[in-house]
Formats: structure tokens, sequence, C-alpha cells
């Protein structure tokens, strides 16, 4: 087959272009810019695009398919053309889905905890030797792309991202993909730019709920009130399995976890871990995993990148960095952090760089997520404001919201730096949380700090 990806550089779109190109698809692309690592992995295999721009001449008729990416526009020169031309076309969770339409699908969704729980379930069954496809948005260890196709395959385990499909679809991706596994891991408003009331977030979840196939099943988080209650209100015919947090304590900085086999050590941490790992283990045992078999493979799970990621060690500190953003990823992530180091001084430093957390609406949501930490830092920069097109926040707007009065705020990349430089890491866990980097920020250059 011949595909064409319109928006080729993207992390979900590069990773799909690799996958169907180890399929033997001729694969082209286009974009009007392409970052690292995606630039590098599309040009090894001879998909960079000779020229970046977008153009019309890319799209013919003897196209099997165009897939298309969010990041390209509208009012897209190719998107133009081939909606002209009749050239059949995808958004990226539409593709997915007809690749997997004939597999039993596994997707697993929510506000947070996706990633990790897809990482978890993928580890487990690697560990065991069960080969299956996947789509999930982080890379992962052991494994070459984010995306695995196969023919044969039977599973097909799709990560299930609530934000749009494409430019020109507005349904949310986890309408399209049908599960007949489902996982839901909990609710917290996001994309507000896309959902503009928590509801109407919520009801995105409610109609994700009336796609799974009939008979199917449905793995819950129960101890989320708004998933329990979405969940136990829907009279779809499927059966549920609810799950919560895997008792567990922590010692020497280990936290072990009741397993009928003993107490197991896990290189992962946190309540919102041990929760994603309840329902990685009921999702593996519908697959066909047992209890035991599951307990022996998750022990050597480190996590999923940029997920608590532990970047440096040594004897009295540590460094992890993580994607977190959103307000109940910050608070969980925070948590976790001092809970696991109880004794040591705990920074937690917070980049406020998408549309959601830079909005001064819902500034408000982030009250009393840092709390945990015992230095408490937010970073963002009015440019980045700016550039989204929202009104502009104070750093009075970000202290009133946090409501903590010893709340460090910079808007300077260069001071943010400056300061985090400047800090005594001894018997310290820093936690850096952000979806972008601060401004320029080296993670490799802050791993150091503790050499």
């Amino acid at each position: 087959m011949r595909i064409h990806f319109i928006a080729i550089g993207g992390s979900a779109m590069h990773n799909l272009a690799l996958a169907l190109y180890q399929k033997g698809y001729t694969i082209t692309g286009s974009d009007d810019t392409i970052f690292e690592p995606s630039k590098s992995r599309l040009e090894a295999k001879g998909l960079l695009p000779k020229e970046f721009g977008w153009f019309e001449s890319n799209i013919t008729t003897d196209l099997d398919a165009v897939i298309l990416g969010m990041h390209a526009k509208p009012d897209n020169l190719e998107l133009k053309r081939a909606i002209e031309l009749g050239v059949t076309m995808y958004s990226y969770p539409e593709f997915l889905y007809e690749q997997s339409k004939l597999k039993t699908r596994v997707v697993i969704a929510g506000s947070h905890g996706k990633t990790s729980i897809t990482s978890m379930i993928l580890h487990v069954l690697h560990y065991r030797g069960i080969s299956v496809d996947y789509m999930v948005g982080a890379q992962l260890e052991g494994f070459d792309t984010m995306v695995h196709l196969t023919e044969e395959n039977e599973f097909m385990i799709l990560e299930g991202d609530e934000y749009l499909s494409s430019p020109i679809d507005r349904r949310p991706k986890i309408h399209l993909y049908k599960p007949n596994i489902a996982l839901i891991s909990g609710i917290a408003w996001d994309h507000i730019n896309v959902f503009p009331t928590f509801d109407n977030y919520v009801e995105q979840f409610r109609i994700f709920l009336d796609t799974i196939t009939n008979g199917g099943i449905l793995v819950y988080n129960e101890e989320d009130m708004e998933v329990k209650t979405i969940v136990e209100n829907n009279e779809r015919p499927v059966k549920k399995y609810p799950y919560g947090t895997l008792e567990f304590y922590i010692k020497n900085g280990i936290t072990y976890i009741d397993t009928p086999d003993g107490d197991i050590p896990l290189e992962i941490f946190g309540n919102h871990n041990l929760q994603n790992l309840a329902g990685a283990k009921w999702i593996c045992q519908h697959m066909g995993v047992d209890e035991e078999d599951f307990y022996e493979a998750i022990t050597s799970f480190k996590g999923a990148s940029k997920r608590l990621e532990k970047i440096a060690q040594n004897n009295s500190s540590v460094i992890f960095k993580d994607f977190a953003h959103s307000p109940s990823k910050v608070e969980a992530t925070t948590k976790a952090v001092k809970d696991q180091y109880e004794s040591r001084t705990v920074i937690a430093c917070l980049e406020l760089h998408t549309y959601s957390s830079l909005n001064a609406e819902f500034l408000q949501e982030y009250k009393g997520t840092l709390d945990p930490a015992d230095i408490a830092v937010v970073f963002y920069s009015p440019d980045a404001v700016k550039i989204k097109q929202l009104e502009e926040v104070s750093v009075d707007q970000i202290k009133n919201a946090f409501q903590r009065d010893n709340l460090i705020v910079y808007t300077n990349p260069s001071k943010f730096k400056e300061f985090l430089f400047a800090q005594n890491l001894d018997n310290s866990a820093l936690l850096l949380m952000s979806s972008g980097n601060y401004g320029g920020l080296s993670f490799d250059e802050v791993s150091k700090l503790i050499d």
C-alpha cells in the first residue's frame, strides 16, 4: 500500500509511519518543521521529507490513503487537494481502528495513568513472550517504536487519548476504537480549550463506555468517584471489574506490595502507580496472564519515559522528571515523591506549559497540588501565554491559585536555572514536572548536580 502522511513529524504520526514502513508499506510524508528525535528516526529509514512545507503535488490518485495529523490546519493545501481528488483519508485513530478491526482491541482510557498502565501491560506481555500489536504514548525500554502493527497478532493494545482525532474530525480519539476490553483509570478535567465545562469533558467518557462491544469487558478504578458514577449508571451489556490501590508499604525507600506469594519489591512507587498496577493486572488476566506470572514480570518494570523517570541518584539524593502538568497528575506525583522520601527535602518544580494550565480561569484547579513538597516552585513563560493567545497571567494570580504562601514563581528561564543550580541537594528529592523544558533547561546538566 502507498500511504502519505500529512504532518508526519509528530510523536504519534512518525511512529505510525515507521510501523507501516516496517510492515512493508510505501510511505511518504510532509510537514512544515520536524524536531528531534522524529527527524533522525525518519531520516534513518529514508522517510524524512526532502523539503519542509505543504505541496499539492504530494497528493495523487495512486495513493491508497492519506493519514491526517493534528498539526495540520483545516486549510492545509495537501488536505484540500486530497478532498478534491477523493483520496481515501483517515485520522490517526481511524487508521488504527482499520488496522485492528479484526483483532481483540484493548483500550486504556482516563485523564491520567493511560501511558503508565499501557506500559505496564506491554512490559508484562513482553516479559512473558506474548506478542501483540500496540500504540502507546511513550518510548518504552525494550520496544523500538511506540506503534507496532502486524497481520497475525490476536490483540491490539491502544492508549486511548480523549483529545480530538484530526483538524477536520472533532470526535475524541477514544470514540473511534470500539474496544472489546476497556479500562478507565480516572477523570479529572483537562483539555479545556476543547471541553469548556467539566460535564462536557465527563460526557466524552460516557460516550466511550457506549462504544464498548456487546459482551465486552470494562475494568475501572472504583476509587475515582466520577468513574464509579458513570460506570454504575451505564447499562451496556458488558462485564464490569472494579479495582483500587494495592496494599503496600515502604521500607528503606523501596515500595513493597502484598501478593498471594508474599511481599514483592517494585521499581515504581506512589499511590497512583499502585492503582495503575491493579488495573494493569486485571487487563493482563483478561488476556490470559495469571496473577502469579503478572507479579513476577512487574517487579522489573521501571516506569514509562517521563513518568517519574529517575534521571540521577546517589546515596542521599535523587532527581526525577515527570510529564505531569494537569492538576490531578501534579498532586499525585508530588505526594508520591514525598511519601517515598519522607525524611528528605522534596523540591517540586512545575512548569505551566499547556493551554489549560496557562488559562487564568483553570488555574484555580491547582489549589493545594504542590502542598506535599517542602519547597514548591512554579515556572511559566509570559511568551508562551502570548503565543497561545491567552489572557495575561500574573505572578500574583499564580500564587493565589496554588494557595501556598511560600510558593516561588519564576518567569525567566535563566533565573529559574540559577535558582535550581544554587540548591543544596544533599538529603533531597528534586522533582521536575513539565511537558516542556523550562525555557531551554538541559536535563543532562541537571542530572550532573548530584554526580
